[in-house]
């Protein structure tokens, strides 16, 4: 691709850091950066739900210019970056759009919009997000059902100590599964592997002929999964939501699952079944579950029927916040821009077919 005389459009529509901003001006001359974070903010009040607006927009953020200064921005653009949310007519309203990049990891959160299976260049920051910090998470769930840790809250409101009721587990020698052994799965399964458990886990494409991920004493293919979840003490849902992976954990999973093991959700709410998995805990077959997603978070709370009950910790979407920012999304973003400048293929390029 021959750039020497011609500028490269790209807009940012997110919040930048002056530190991010320098990098991407720095990958090459020919870059003309336009920063417009938070510009589309008031657009995203009015066409995302409002628990969406309120859980990712400040309370005063009512976006910058005129429609059509944005509507201008978008159709001069190349390249533009993106992450959540992001305008829902984007392809409509961006003509010369050739590539976009969303920050975020999940090909998933794209389904809303217009560039869904649509003739420009996607790309996700898959396996570059905050993947120990979600793994630390998962660890952190396991820990807190094997060690019977939510008593302690009940005996505080109860004002009296039940020792009994505690049935603490020792985590080594205990079965891991890992559903989707990518960037945050294979973290889970090195923090797992430490703490002396036996990690196996599944991929939709294992690697034939390399060495196993670091912790893993076995890595199958999706349809291992029945095979592993009679021995598994502790199951960590890790993979992406495809058409694939939609309800994976259906009533006939959940009936698989070793009686009295822990279930963690640290991918999406879709790719568990929600009914089968009360139904689960109704029958007292799971000894507790962690989710950090649920079905239609960006647009209510969690079903009462789970939220409610003991057994089910539910957060909201936190696990790969902590206080070190380690997302690689902008180093990833840089080094597609020079590979888009060089006519070279890019990384992390959604396959519309795959579903990431």
């Amino acid at each position: 691709m021959d750039r020497l005389m011609q500028k490269i459009n790209v807009l940012n529509i997110q919040p930048l850091s002056l530190a991010d901003r320098a990098k991407i001006e720095a990958v090459d001359p020919a870059v003309q950066l336009t920063d417009a974070g938070g510009w589309f903010d008031g657009e995203y009040r009015e066409t995302w739900p409002a628990f969406t607006a309120a859980r990712y927009l400040r309370p005063d953020a009512t976006g910058s210019g005129t429609r059509e200064q944005r509507d201008r921005l978008l159709a001069e653009a190349e390249v533009i970056l993106g992450g959540w949310p992001f305008p829902l007519d984007l392809r409509a309203r961006a003509p010369n759009l050739k590539w976009f990049h969303q920050r975020p990891a999940g090909a998933s959160n794209l389904l809303r919009g217009d560039l869904w299976a649509s003739d420009v260049i996607v790309t996700t920051s898959r396996g570059l997000g905050s993947t120990l910090a979600m793994a630390e998470y998962a660890v952190a769930g396991i820990l807190h059902f094997a060690k019977s840790l939510g008593r302690a809250a009940a005996d505080r409101e109860a004002g009296a100590f039940h020792p009994r009721a505690y049935r603490p587990l020792l985590l080594e020698g205990k079965t891991a599964c890992v559903v989707g052994a990518g960037g945050i799965g294979r973290e889970v399964g090195r923090l797992c592997a430490a703490l002396g458990m036996r990690v196996v886990g599944t991929r939709r494409q294992p690697e034939a002929g390399r060495p196993l991920p670091p912790g893993f004493r076995e890595l199958g293919e999706p349809d291992d999964l029945d095979r592993f979840l009679p021995d598994s003490d502790f199951v960590a849902i890790c993979c992406q939501w495809t058409p694939q992976t939609t309800r994976l954990f259906d009533k006939d999973r959940f009936a698989a699952m070793k009686p009295g093991s822990i279930l963690v959700n640290v991918a999406r709410g879709e790719i568990v079944d929600e009914d089968a998995l009360a139904d689960a805990l109704e029958r007292g077959h799971l000894r507790g579950v962690v989710l950090d997603v649920y079905v239609g978070e960006f647009e209510h709370l969690p079903p009462a029927r789970l939220w409610t009950d003991p057994r089910v910790l539910i957060t909201p979407h936190i696990s790969g916040a902590s206080d070190e920012d380690r997302h690689r999304a902008i180093d990833l973003f840089c080094e597609n821009l020079r590979a888009y400048i060089d006519g070279r293929p890019l990384s992390n390029v959604i396959d519309w077919q795959r579903g990431y």
